[in-house]
């Protein structure tokens, strides 16, 4: 398959005050095919939002390189390869620029260049798959926290990424906003499939991605797909992570002595195995 990005050896150490140095990330190498859904898992501390950073070029690695659409990420490269990536940070308010959406969905193709009658078909159409069209001429920052990360991931989309970061792009939005985005970028990904690295530590949006990175003192801890990863749920719990509800749930009802076959790790399947095989009998 196709690689989208990679990085290979990677090793990033922050600067402090009294001149030591905080290695935040050491010897990290990992790929992403093209139209994965991968996701970037670990507590507070763990090096994820670091690789976030090396991933868009906000900064640059001590050893070891980075590689997006088979070219290596530099300096010199960084403004060509941003232009088709799309970046989705954590709070939307710190990337509005515009005075209403359709004129912040605007700003970034109207920096690379993008003819006007192009622009405004490709701000109708993106906000459009966002499910935000009628609010063209609203001012950004009297949306709700779930429309603004719509609004956002408009703007990311209006730039036909090959490419889609979201560095905790759900976690200062309610459980129906965080669901609202999620099944956005999932609707986008099966139309179009787009590659998506999702930075989290929301495990139950990681249960989507098609494979998962675990990150633990700035190393990769472990990688698999979710089910491979869960079935070995107390690792992820020893390195501070919290489980998704549906198994803690399984965990409980077996310790009252209720039989489960295997692991839940949706709500639906925990209702489906207790319907089947508890009450519809």
């Amino acid at each position: 398959m196709k690689e989208i990005l990679s990085m290979e050896n990677i090793t990033y150490s922050y600067p402090s005050e009294d001149e030591n140095t905080r290695t935040a990330v050491e010897g990290v190498s990992f790929a992403v095919n093209d139209g994965e859904w991968i996701a970037i898992v670990g507590h507070n501390g763990s090096g994820k939002s670091t690789l976030a950073k090396l991933m868009i070029g906000l900064i640059f690695p001590d050893a070891g390189d980075v590689h997006v659409f088979t070219e290596k990420l530099t300096a010199e490269s960084i403004w060509d390869t941003r232009s088709k990536m799309g970046i989705v940070f954590q709070n939307p308010d710190n990337q509005f620029v515009g005075s209403t959406v359709q004129d912040d969905v605007a700003f970034a193709l109207e920096n690379n260049g993008v003819p006007f009658e192009e622009m405004v078909t490709r701000v109708h159409e993106s906000l459009a798959q966002v499910n935000m069209a009628e609010f063209l001429n609203h001012e950004p920052h009297h949306l709700s926290g779930g429309q603004k990360q719509r609004v956002a991931i408009a703007g990311a989309l209006a730039m036909k990424p090959n490419l889609l970061i979201m560095d905790e792009a759900t976690s200062m939005l309610d459980p129906q906003g965080r669901d609202e985005v999620i099944q956005i970028v999932q609707e986008l990904q099966k139309k179009t499939g787009l590659t998506v690295v999702s930075i989290t530590h929301d495990l139950e949006e990681a249960l989507l991605a098609d494979r998962i990175i675990v990150m633990n003192k700035g190393q990769i801890f472990t990688t698999g797909t979710p089910k491979q990863l869960f079935t070995n749920g107390k690792e992820l719990e020893e390195i501070g992570l919290d489980l998704p509800f549906a198994m803690k749930v399984s965990d409980l009802l077996r310790k009252l002595g209720i039989e489960l076959q295997g692991e839940h790790m949706t709500e639906e399947e925990l209702v489906n195995e207790l319907w089947t095989s508890h009450f519809s009998k």
